[in-house]
């Protein structure tokens, strides 16, 4: 039995936690909660143009609008949906070398789609760097995998070394007159054909406005084949036959777009963009047996469930700015949803006076983060820029990791990620992020191993700087001649 100064205590402590959930309204408890939803298999990895894309995206609408957050996009809803469009390798095409056919995805990778026939020799090539035009010219050229000669740092990276080699020599090779390119995997691509072939049979992507063209060559075959099909390749006198199709469709994909209105009644008409991007790879077969699901928990699950937080901290205190919520569609797919939005904003686009994007922050070591969008060329606006250090050293104090900002960084991290597009249009932007780690693009990517403090902090950090944005005087200026390096 409770005495009556136990009680008392009681009261006194459910008091000041109360208290201390209204003066922070950023908690992990919700952040876990959510992340923990969206990053479960019941949304198969939210993959874009699919309808577990579209599932997820009726979940995130349907808890910004419990958290008090109002609909922005088109029709009075919380959605603003575009054209998809993919272009894929037809399981109709075929592969002859000599006297066998090899199975599509099974056997053989066609790299990218295409329209072709083929029917040529097959030469083999030691050194594709010293190799002659009259060597190849009309010819299927064929390979083996090698780092040799290639200085990108990233071809060491297991799950880059496939993607590396080839876009390294395909160009160089059709140039010389190559009529189709045939790369036999090392140890090491062996070792990584099956994602291969799980990304390749996806095809390639575009919408109207896309900032990348995926294609490496135009009507020119390039076909991955398994380490054992080496000793056929380098037989002599050799035959390819090859009748490659492509096939065209169309999904919808889409962002979810919510509001909490500005205080102010003149800069209530304008915004601060808050980002992320809600997609992921799906499910991808990639090790028979194991998990195949690859349901992104840090990439991006973290940022959209922070956009949440964020937004119910703002419904509970608006800024004078008005606060612009928008959780993109098919990132991973190109930038799609962000670039659809920066070419059709569904408020002015002039009204938008910064945007703070977030793109995997639940990871890597607790007291670092990365900033992008500060080095120069980079950094768009130092009014901007000088507001989020100023809220990082307020208590936060993570380290700041500059050196994937820099435009010498070989992954070009600042261009990957849902700012990007906006900045193009000379929108301030900046990229808060805790980088890469082994468990990216993985199906190891799940919500237990993200670090919910680290991802609280972060989320903070995204809202401190956003809300100190909307109650400035001023709105972030640009900064005089700023233009990317590409």
């Amino acid at each position: 039995m409770k005495t009556a100064s136990s009680f008392v205590m009681l009261l006194f402590t459910a008091g000041t936690v109360l208290a201390q959930v209204k003066q922070d309204p950023i908690q992990a408890a919700d952040l876990k909660r959510d992340l923990y939803r969206m990053a479960d298999d019941y949304f198969r990895g939210r993959e874009a143009g699919t309808l577990d894309e579209l599932k997820a995206s009726v979940w995130l609408a349907e808890e910004a609008r419990k958290a008090g957050l109002e609909p922005a996009g088109e029709d009075g809803t919380y959605f603003q949906f575009f054209p998809l469009i993919r272009e894929r390798v037809s399981t109709r095409s075929t592969i002859t070398i000599g006297s066998r056919s090899f199975v599509l995805w099974k056997d053989a990778i066609v790299y990218e789609p295409s329209f072709a026939a083929v029917h040529a020799p097959l030469v083999f090539v030691d050194d594709p760097a010293t190799v002659t035009d009259a060597a190849v010219n009309g010819k299927v050229v064929a390979l083996q995998f090698s780092d040799k000669g290639i200085n990108d740092p990233r071809v060491h990276v297991p799950m880059r070394y496939g993607a590396i080699v080839i876009s390294f020599w395909a160009k160089k090779l059709a140039a010389k007159g190559a009529k189709a390119i045939v790369f036999v995997s090392d140890d090491l691509a062996d070792k990584v054909w099956a994602r291969g072939s799980e990304y390749a049979n996806r095809g390639s992507y575009q919408i109207e406005g896309s900032l990348f063209h995926r294609q490496l060559l135009n009507g020119i075959p390039i076909i991955w084949l398994k380490k054992e099909a080496l000793d056929l390749v380098r037989t002599p006198n050799q035959q390819v036959d090859a009748q490659i199709f492509s096939e065209n469709f169309t999904y919808p994909s889409v962002n979810v777009v919510a509001k909490v209105k500005g205080s102010d009644p003149k800069l209530a008409n304008e915004y601060v963009l808050f980002s992320g991007h809600q997609d992921h790879d799906g499910v991808r077969n990639i090790t028979p047996g194991k998990d195949s699901i690859f349901n992104g928990a840090d990439d991006n699950a973290t940022v959209s469930v922070a956009l949440l937080a964020i937004g119910r901290a703002f419904h509970q205190k608006p800024g004078k700015r008005s606060a612009l919520f928008v959780w993109h569609g098919a990132e991973e797919r190109g930038l799609f949803g962000s670039t659809w939005f920066a070419d059709h904003p569904l408020v002015p686009r002039e009204a938008i006076v910064a945007v703070l994007n977030g793109d995997m922050i639940g990871n890597n070591a607790p007291d670092s983060a990365a900033l992008l969008g500060v080095v120069p060329p980079h950094r768009s606006s130092a009014d901007l820029v000088n507001i989020a250090l100023r809220e990082n050293e307020k208590g936060l104090r993570f380290k700041l990791d500059t050196a994937w900002d820099k435009a010498s960084h070989p992954e070009g991290w600042y261009f990957r990620s849902d700012h990007f597009p906006y900045a193009k249009k000379n929108i301030p932007a900046l990229f808060f992020s805790s980088l890469p780690h082994p468990l990216y693009h993985t199906p190891g990517d799940e919500a237990a191993s993200i670090n919910i403090e680290k991802l609280t902090k972060i989320t903070r950090w995204m809202y401190a700087t956003g809300f100190a944005v909307a109650n400035a005087a001023q709105r972030p200026r640009l900064e005089p001649g700023f233009q990317l390096e590409r």
